[in-house]
């Protein structure tokens, strides 16, 4: 691939997408950790969780619907980027990177979607509750199996699969490490639900990581570098 098609290829319609869903992504855990303690809320009891939920449920429905909406970006994200390097291993990362989209958002939208209806019928009915049974059920199904557990698996093997491709393709080696890096770290979110030391705050790293990647992913759009192809 010349370097003038890699240049073409570089261009604002994928970067915006990019950035869009990192600012969306950060400023949702901020704001969510600001008024809800998450996710270190999801370890209370569950109906201390709802609970809190309906105190702040509109500020908490709110960044949650952010983070939706980073979540559902990476699939258009995925289809521009894989329009980068055409190859085998990039093609799977287009595969890889919407399915991940796909089932971070579904996993996200109990909170907008579900936890409302849940909340309002858990309100003074207890710790034991068939609304409280309710929301530990969807939190296992849509929450740690979908949208973390898949949901960390596919985004860590896009990523590693994105980082790769394009380093046959012109980019620098430090860009292809801390993407592969940062899926390392993000894959060790899968042990979290098991309660295995640091694999929350490893997996948080990651993220902080993959954020950067993404923005130099972003960057390297925005200035169209010309970059010497070997692929």
């Amino acid at each position: 691939m010349s370097t003038s098609k890699v240049a073409d290829h570089l261009s604002a319609r994928v970067a915006l997408p990019i950035m869009t869903a990192v600012v969306c992504m950060n400023a949702g855990f901020i704001g969510l950790g600001a008024v809800f303690d998450y996710p270190r809320v999801l370890s209370r009891p569950s109906a201390e969780v709802l609970s809190l939920f309906r105190a702040h449920e509109a500020a908490v429905v709110s960044w949650f619907s952010v983070l939706v909406f980073g979540a559902v970006l990476f699939v258009p994200i995925a289809v521009l980027a894989g329009r980068l390097h055409d190859s085998p291993r990039m093609r799977w990362a287009v595969r890889a990177g919407a399915a991940a989209g796909v089932v971070q958002a579904v996993g996200l939208l109990r909170w907008p979607l579900l936890v409302p209806s849940l909340a309002d019928r858990a309100l003074g009915a207890g710790e034991s509750s068939a609304a409280t049974d309710e929301f530990e059920l969807w939190n296992r199904v849509l929450g740690s199996a979908l949208g973390e557990t898949c949901g960390y698996a596919l985004t860590a093997a896009w990523t590693v699969l994105v980082a790769t491709a394009l380093s046959r393709n012109g980019f620098p080696r430090w860009f292809t490490a801390l993407g592969v890096a940062a899926a390392i770290l993000i894959l060790t979110g899968v042990a979290a639900p098991w309660r295995v030391p640091a694999a929350q705050q490893l997996n948080f790293l990651g993220y902080v990581l993959w954020s950067v990647w993404m923005l130099a992913l972003a960057g390297f759009a925005i200035r169209r570098s010309p970059l010497a192809s070997r692929g």
